[in-house]
């Protein structure tokens, strides 16, 4: 379903008024695409039940993006979805936070429509990142990754773990992790600090660090970080980009959140002593000066809980798309006006530089009430984009149709 409406655009400084938290138990309990999320405590105990309608619980039509696009439900009935990964054969693996689940999506007839939602695990310690290479599933908990091989030949069940790093922190808060392997190979694992704001002797903390796929060779790139859960590399400059979520408890429309840069290893980019490049810490400002610390890029709205990140390379969307930054806002949860619950856009230029912060979707968020909290964004190899939603239990799928635009114009 769609709803058309003129694009929504603003610069950065227009948003400083804007708006955030064993062992693997396998299972091979199935269900299918058309389960409802109510239904989830049942299907749990129960195998092969079909419920016709997907996404007939979900109120998309609320959903406003700009004319040309659609938006539809591509699976459901997986609480707590939050960071995706896709093999090669198409499989979609989804972690989670709060519930320990991980999950298989399969669509069967690549009508772009899932077929399957499997429960692979459930007991996990918030296996919330998720990555794949070379035919192995890798999933971040809180102080361990694992890699789970030729996973894809048996996408409803998972096989043994094989222990890739168990050597990070056992702190659960900002320990979710969102992982993903870069240019250079090696796999990209922030390290939240572990607290609201804080300084630990500990270096690893509030940082993002790197390291090869068998899990030697780990180390810090950068610092500062307060707590990153979505990054991607720009398709062409091949730097790190990610969102940072500024701290809570300065105020409603302070500190902003981030979204930073990293081209090179070794950067500081300002917790705790300074949040959005220009506030000082009221505690630990005074240690060090704003000016010897890494700037955002760009300065998102104050409490949104930017979360996934993800540059856009498809041809499916306009041109004016190409290489420009998604990024989701799961919104605030500590703002006395809600904030965010929607789907951005940054525009970069010519110089590599953010232009614009714009709305591409919202309407999750409805007054003070939020029915759907955007986590995490991946693009399908024909150039749609997915959109997971940790409170709905529910996959989106974007898609562009440029006849679409013609047809309301002449209408």
């Amino acid at each position: 379903m769609k709803v058309g409406r003129e694009r929504w655009k603003t610069s950065q400084l227009d948003n400083l008024d804007g708006g955030e938290m064993k062992s693997t138990e396998c299972n091979s309990i199935y269900f299918t695409r058309y389960s409802y999320i109510r239904l989830i405590a049942i299907l749990v105990l129960l195998v092969g039940i079909t419920i016709p309608g997907i996404g007939e619980g979900l109120p998309i039509e609320k959903i406003l993006i700009d004319k040309g696009f659609k938006v539809e439900v591509y699976a459901e009935g997986m609480p707590d979805a939050r960071a995706m990964t896709r093999s090669p054969s198409g499989t979609i693996y989804v972690g989670s936070r709060r519930k320990g689940n991980l999950y298989s999506v399969v669509d069967k007839n690549k009508d772009h429509n899932a077929d399957e939602v499997h429960l692979l695990a459930t007991g996990m310690n918030m296996p919330n990142g998720v990555a794949f290479r070379n035919g192995s599933l890798y999933v971040a908990e809180v102080n361990r990754v694992l890699r789970y091989d030729h996973v894809d030949e048996h996408p409803e069940r998972l096989p043994d773990p094989v222990i890739v790093n168990d050597s990070f922190p056992t702190d659960t808060h900002h320990g979710w992790k969102f992982i993903d392997f870069g240019p250079d190979g090696k796999l990209y694992i922030p390290i939240g600090s572990p607290c609201n704001i804080c300084l630990r002797e500990d270096s690893r903390y509030a940082s993002i660090m790197r390291m090869n796929p068998e899990g030697t060779g780990l180390e810090l790139f950068a610092s500062g970080v307060r707590n990153t859960v979505g990054f991607d590399w720009h398709p062409v400059t091949g730097e790190l980009w990610f969102t940072d979520n500024g701290a809570d408890k300065l105020g409603d429309n302070i500190p902003p959140d981030e979204l930073n840069r990293a081209p090179v290893k070794g950067l500081h980019f300002g917790h705790p002593y300074c949040h959005g490049g220009y506030i000082r810490d009221p505690e630990y400002g005074g240690q060090r000066s704003c000016d010897e610390l890494t700037p955002p890029a760009l300065n998102l709205a104050p409490h949104i809980a930017a979360l996934g990140a993800e540059f856009y390379t498809g041809s499916m969307f306009p041109s004016e798309y190409k290489n420009q930054l998604f990024i989701a806002e799961h919104g605030s949860w500590n703002r006395r006006n809600k904030l965010g619950y929607r789907v951005m856009v940054i525009r970069i230029g010519s110089d590599g530089n953010p232009m614009n912060y714009e709305v591409f979707a919202e309407g999750w968020l409805q007054g003070e009430e939020a029915w759907g909290r955007p986590v995490d964004l991946l693009q399908l190899p024909d150039g749609s984009l997915l959109v997971s939603d940790d409170r709905a239990g529910a996959i989106y799928r974007f898609t562009y149709d440029a006849s679409e635009t013609v047809i309301e114009a002449r209408n």
